[in-house]
Formats: C-alpha cells, structure tokens, sequence
C-alpha cells in the first residue's frame, strides 16, 4: 500500500478480531482508516478515523443477513459520492440515485416469491453438494448464498465466478449436484447463459435466478426465482435475497436453528 491508500473495516459487529487487528496495523503504518459498522461504539467503530454506521437495527440471527444488504448499498452509494468528486456526471449520479430509491419497493416485489422459494427448497432440501455461478456484479452474490446455505443448513456448497466453470467446477456436475446460476438481465447474460447450458447438458440440476420476464431462462433452467430488474450495479441487492431466502427455508427443512447455527458466534473475537 502506498501512503495515499485509504483501508476501509467492513463490519457487521465492530468487534470481529482479524478485521479490528488488520485494522490497527494500518494505522499504525500510517494508513488513513474508516469504518461501515452496525453497531455504534464498538470497538472498530470507536478505532477508526471515520466512518459510516449502517443503522440496519439488530442483527439478531447469527449469519447476518440485512448486514449484507446494508453495506451494498453503503458501499454503492460510497462510490456514487467519491465518483461525483472525480468524474461522474450529474445526470448519471442523479440516475444511480433514482434507481436507489426504487430498491426498497423491488425488494418487497422480491419478498412476494417466498412460496416459489419454499416449493424449490421441498425439491432440493436433500442434496448434500451446491454449486453457485454468477459473473461480474453477481460473483460475490453466488460466494453469499453459497455461504448462507453452509451456514444454516450444514450443506457443502461453493460458489464459483460463472467464467471459471470449466477450469475445474464441471467436473463436480452431475444429477446430484444442483447449481444455482445467478443470472440477471445485463451485458454478461448471454455468456452465464452459455455456462447454464452446459451444466444441463450433462444432466445437472439447475436453480435459475433471473428477471421477471425471462422466457429464455425458463426453458431451461429445471427452477426458477424471478426477481424485479434492476441496473446491473444495483443488482446484487435484489438476487441476494432469494439465496439467502432459499437456504432459510432448506434449513427449516432439515431441522436446523436458522438463527444459530451450530460451532458459530455472532462475533468472532479470537484469533
């Protein structure tokens, strides 16, 4: 890092013990520091130079949820206010700000699919190995619901960026494996949509999470979870929701404490 590099600690608890060190070792090297925290007067909160508080309420269940929401849009609306000090354009910023405000009322769209949701967890609540694919925005939303699903519900699932499939993930397909293919409306769709073809045609089950409206997906894919369509960089705002709503629901299926899973704290305060 160089002495203009700014280190931001994202965290949910403010006290997580590999953030706050990390943390306190850039400062010490000098480096200007901020966090996005949820809960005031913790201890990475109290730490560091700045920062932005989530204000997401409570995060009572252990593998936090609205966190995650939380800092997305924390973090896009940080990058709107750093890109307006650089290069971004009015009109655009204005765009990205409109489009913020619609999220809340496509999330509540999101949340009308829980019936779909719980039927494809019934189908699928068995298997004991996941797949999650997702490209460029969606990448880090296929590592969440991959996670979410191993933290609930103590089923093994890895989330892969969609381009690497065939360096190695592939090989894990077969009619026992289901994937989950993170696939939106956007620039990307017809290659995910390439990747999706190929998991079917070696007979993999495929859980699709795409637009509403999404006839192509449809035939193919064995499920799918519409949600609103939204801007591509908004989008992991919206697909999250029913990975995370799907591994709920597999977990209440196999009987597992969805608000504490087993061998997990809230936070993880020792190295």
């Amino acid at each position: 890092m160089t002495d203009t590099t700014m280190v931001f600690a994202i965290t949910q608890s403010g006290e997580t013990a590999d953030t706050l060190a990390a943390m306190r070792e850039s400062q010490r090297k000098g480096h200007p520091t901020l966090a996005i925290c949820n809960v005031v007067g913790s201890s990475i909160a109290r730490e560091a130079d700045g920062g932005i508080y989530l204000h997401a309420g409570t995060e009572i269940g252990v593998a936090s949820t609205k966190a995650f929401t939380s800092q997305v849009t924390v973090l896009t609306l940080l990058a709107l206010y750093l890109g307006r000090m650089r290069h971004l354009s009015h009109p655009a910023g204005r765009r990205i700000i409109r489009s913020l405000k619609e999220i809340p009322e496509k999330i509540r769209s999101t949340l009308q699919g829980q019936e779909t949701i719980r039927e494809i967890a019934e189908k699928y609540y068995k298997f004991r190995n996941f797949l999650y694919l997702g490209r460029l925005y969606n990448f880090p939303v296929a590592l969440e619901g991959a996670l979410k699903l191993k933290e609930i519900s103590y089923i093994h699932a890895e989330g892969y960026p969609a381009a690497e499939m065939k360096h190695g993930p592939i090989a894990l397909v077969d009619e026992e494996t289901p994937s989950v293919f993170v696939i939106p409306q956007g620039g990307i769709y017809p290659k995910v949509m390439s990747n999706l073809e190929e998991v079917k045609a070696r007979r993999g089950p495929v859980i699709a999470i795409a637009c509403e409206g999404d006839e192509k997906v449809a035939e193919t894919a064995d499920d799918v979870i519409y949600v609103p369509e939204v801007e591509e960089y908004l989008q992991p705002l919206v697909t999250s929701i029913p990975l995370q709503l799907l591994a709920y629901h597999i977990a209440l299926l196999r009987g597992c404490n969805v608000d504490r899973p087993r061998n997990l704290a809230k936070s993880v305060t020792v190295e």
